[in-house]
């Protein structure tokens, strides 16, 4: 919401945004690793290289080329592909800003080390979807709307209020037409 409100343009069509929500959940696809037997630590595991530079880059290019490649310019597909790529890369951020788990395996394949960023105010959230649903997971949701939620709003806010007053002509160059 916040990224696409940063890169809001007229001329995109709606699904670019549709897209950038998809990518910015697209990295917890390896969850599904679980029910195969791989490991949390894994290359393929959680927060492994699903939540990479590379992949985030990767998962941009791709959805740009399924979705746009023949109908926008090429300033408009780097724009774009910006938007998607920071979408989807913004997942591992705010999964290295948890108080759990490994870390982010940021630079995979090259570097298959975990990282967490140095602040790390959010709460780690469950796995299991039954466990949002408990006491512990009211805690959670409250501790995301701090530190997620508002922040992108603000973020958001602050972009369009930007956009509004950026794209108006000010009130001193409507009067000196006069």
């Amino acid at each position: 919401m916040s990224i696409g409100a940063c890169f809001y343009c007229p001329v995109l069509p709606r699904r670019a945004w549709i897209l950038g929500a998809v990518c910015s959940i697209l990295p917890d696809l390896d969850v599904l690793g679980f029910r195969y037997g791989i490991r949390y630590g894994d290359f393929w595991g959680h927060c492994g290289f699903t939540h990479s530079l590379l992949f985030a880059a990767f998962a941009a290019l791709a959805a740009l080329l399924l979705g746009f490649w023949k109908e926008l310019s090429s300033i408009r597909k780097f724009y774009l592909w910006t938007y998607l790529f920071l979408a989807t890369a913004s997942h591992g951020a705010l999964d290295a800003m948890t108080d759990g788990g490994l870390g982010v395996a940021f630079f995979s394949p090259f570097d298959t080390g975990r990282y967490f960023l140095p602040w790390r105010p959010i709460h780690v959230s469950p796995i299991a979807i039954g466990r949002f649903f408990t006491h512990g997971g009211l805690a959670i949701f409250q501790n995301e709307l701090l530190w997620i939620w508002l922040p992108a709003t603000l973020l958001a806010a602050a972009a369009l209020f930007l956009r509004r007053h950026t794209s108006e002509p000010s009130s001193t160059a409507a009067s000196s037409e006069s």
